[in-house]
C-alpha cells in the first residue's frame, strides 16, 4: 500500500530545518563576538572575555610593584574565573534571546 507524501508538510519541515541552521549561525557569531568584562575582588584586574570564553584583553589598574606575587596570583585567578561563569552566563542568554525567536514561529 502506498502512502501519499504530504508535501506542504515537507516543504514545512525543510523550511523550520533552515531557519534553525540560520539561527545556529547567528548563534555562533554572536557567541564570538560578544564580550563581557569583569574584575577582580579588589578591582585591580579587568578581564574582557568572548561568550566563547576566549579572553581577548586583560587590564592591571595600579602597579604591581606593590604586590606581593600570592595575592596577585589569586585576584587574577579569581579574575578568570569570574570570566568563566560571564561567558557562560552570555551564553546561556545569547542562546535564549536567539531561539526564543525560533520557539515563537511554532506558536504562530
Amino acid at each position: 500500500m502506498a502512502r501519499e507524501i504530504d508535501e506542504a508538510w515537507v516543504s514545512e519541515a525543510i523550511d523550520r530545518h533552515r531557519r534553525v541552521e540560520q539561527l545556529r549561525g547567528d548563534y555562533d557569531r554572536a557567541v564570538e563576538s560578544h564580550q563581557v568584562s569583569v574584575h577582580s575582588p579588589d578591582n585591580s584586574i579587568e578581564v574582557t572575555v568572548t561568550a566563547s570564553g576566549r579572553i581577548t584583553d586583560i587590564q592591571i589598574h595600579g602597579g604591581l610593584s606593590h604586590r606581593h606575587p600570592g595575592e596577585f596570583s589569586r585576584e587574577l585567578q579569581a579574575a578568570v574565573s569570574n570570566a568563566t561563569d560571564a561567558a557562560r552566563w552570555a551564553r546561556e542568554k545569547l542562546h535564549n534571546e536567539i531561539f526564543d525567536q525560533f520557539r515563537a514561529l511554532g506558536e504562530a
